[in-house]
C-alpha cells in the first residue's frame, strides 16, 4: 500500500499520485502477456472494442481500511515519509460519513468491505489490551455498517495474541455483528497463523464458514537482505515476501488437511504466489524426492483454498497471469483504500482486456459467493 487517494480534492494538475487511466485499442495491442492470455480469459475476437468498457461494473471492493481513535494513535503504519499524505491517510482512516462514500461514489464501488489497517492489534504485546481494542474496533464497525448496510460490510479484528480468544471474537462478530469474515495483518508477536497454538481459531473458521483475509504487517525482525536498504523492508517488497511466507507455511504444514473446508484471501494479486506455482510443485517434489498425486502438490493446494484481490495492482498483464493460473472464479477486485488511488483502481478494472463475463466475476460476482453478500 503506497498511494493515497486524492480525487475528492479536486483533481486537475494538484492531484498527487496517479491519475485515473483508460485503456485505448492502440494500448491493448502493446499488451503482449494479457493478450496471449486473452482465450484463456474468454475473451472473443473483439477484444480491443470490448476491454474499453464504457458501462460501469458493479464493484465490489474487499481491502478498504479504517481505524479507531484509540488504533490510530499506535497501530497505524505509515509508508510515506511525507507528512502531508500520511495527514490525508490518516484523516481518511477514521472517516465513514463523507470522504469514503465520496470517492466510492466517484469510483462507481458499490460496497466496501471495511478491516482494521495494518498492524492494528496484532501489533500489541499485551493479550488482555489486544482482546479489549479488537472488541471496541468491532463494535464501531458494526455500528457503522449498520448505518449503510448497502454500501459497507466488515472483516472482524482479531486478538491473534490468544487464539482461543481470537476464536470466540470471530464467533461473536460473524454471528452478532453479521460480519462476512476476519481479515489479519500477518504475524503476531512472531507467531505464524501454521502454528499449533492456532488451532482453536482455524477449527472456529472453519465451523463458521467464512474466509480469512490474510494481510501484510510489520515483519517480527528485520533480515540482514534489508540492512541498508530500508525502503524494501515495508510494502515495496518485505511485506510481500512475509505475506507470501506465510501463506505457504499454511500449505506446507498442513493446514489444509486439518481443515479442508478453509478459504483464504490473499491481496495484491496474490503476493506473487499465482506466478510461482510450477517452481513450487517442482521443487517440492524434489526436496521430497518423489512425485506426488496431482492433488497433493502445492499448486493444487493453493488453487483449492485460496483467492486474490487485486487490491494495488492495477496492471493488466498480472491479471491477467492471475485468471490464467488461479482460474476466473478465484480474483476479486479490490483497492486498498485509503492508500492506492480508487479512481485509478475503478478504471483500471472497467478497462482491463477481460471478457464482460470475467469482469463481472472479478468486480462483484465471486466476491458475493464467497462472502456470501
Amino acid at each position: 500500500m503506497e498511494l493515497l487517494d486524492n480525487q475528492t480534492h479536486g483533481g486537475g494538475d494538484d492531484m498527487i499520485g496517479p491519475h485515473p487511466v483508460d485503456f485505448s485499442r492502440r494500448d491493448l495491442m502493446t499488451m503482449g502477456p494479457a493478450i496471449a492470455a486473452a482465450q484463456v480469459l474468454g475473451m472473443s475476437q473483439g477484444l480491443g472494442e470490448e476491454a474499453k468498457a464504457t458501462a460501469r461494473t458493479r464493484k465490489i471492493a474487499l481491502e478498504e481500511h479504517f481505524t479507531t481513535p484509540e488504533l490510530g494513535k499506535k497501530f497505524v503504519a505509515k509508508p510515506t515519509k511525507s507528512e502531508k499524505l500520511f495527514a490525508d491517510i490518516d484523516r481518511r482512516l477514521i472517516d465513514f460519513e463523507q470522504l469514503r462514500l465520496e470517492t466510492m461514489d466517484k469510483a462507481g464501488i458499490d460496497l466496501a468491505v471495511l478491516s482494521v489497517t495494518t498492524p492494528g492489534v496484532q501489533g500489541e504485546k499485551d493479550t488482555k489490551t489486544a482482546i479489549r481494542l479488537t472488541r471496541d474496533a468491532n463494535d464501531l464497525l458494526a455500528r457503522e455498517v449498520q448505518k449503510r448496510p448497502r454500501r459497507y460490510a466488515g472483516f472482524a479484528h482479531l486478538p491473534t495474541q490468544d487464539a482461543s480468544a481470537a476464536a470466540a471474537e470471530l464467533e461473536r462478530a460473524v454471528q452478532q455483528l453479521g460480519f462476512k469474515g476476519a481479515l489479519i495483518n500477518g504475524q503476531t508477536n512472531g507467531h505464524y497463523l501454521d502454528e499449533d497454538m492456532y488451532l482453536p481459531l482455524w477449527e472456529r473458521v472453519q465451523d463458521l464458514d467464512v474466509p480469512v483475509y490474510l494481510h501484510p504487517g510489520e515483519l517480527p525482525d528485520h533480515p540482514a537482505m534489508f540492512a541498508g536498504h530500508p525502503e524494501l523492508d515495508g510494502p515495496i517488497w518485505g511485506w510481500t515476501a512475509d505475506t507470501g511466507a506465510h501463506a505457504l507455511r499454511l500449505v506446507f504444514a498442513g493446514t489444509f488437511k486439518r481443515f479442508p473446508k478453509l478459504k483464504i484471501i490473499l491481496g495484491h494479486m496474490g503476493e506473487t504466489l499465482p506466478y510461482l506455482l510450477w517452481r513450487f510443485d517442482s521443487r517440492w517434489q524434489l526436496e521430497l524426492g518423489e512425485d506426488l498425486p496431482r492433488d497433493a502438490l502445492p499448486s493444487a493446494i493453493i488453487k483449492r483454498h485460496f483467492v486474490i484481490t487485486t487490491s494495488g495492482v492495477c496492471d493488466p498483464n498480472p491479471l491477467a497471469g492471475a485468471i490464467a493460473a488461479l482460474g476466473e472464479d478465484s480474483v476479486m477486485f479490490s483497492v486498498d483504500y485509503p492508500y492506492e488511488d480508487t479512481q485509478t483502481a475503478a478504471a483500471f478494472i472497467e478497462s482491463a482486456p477481460i471478457s464482460e463475463a470475467v469482469r463481472a466475476k472479478v468486480c462483484h460476482g465471486t466476491a458475493e459467493r464467497i462472502l456470501r453478500l
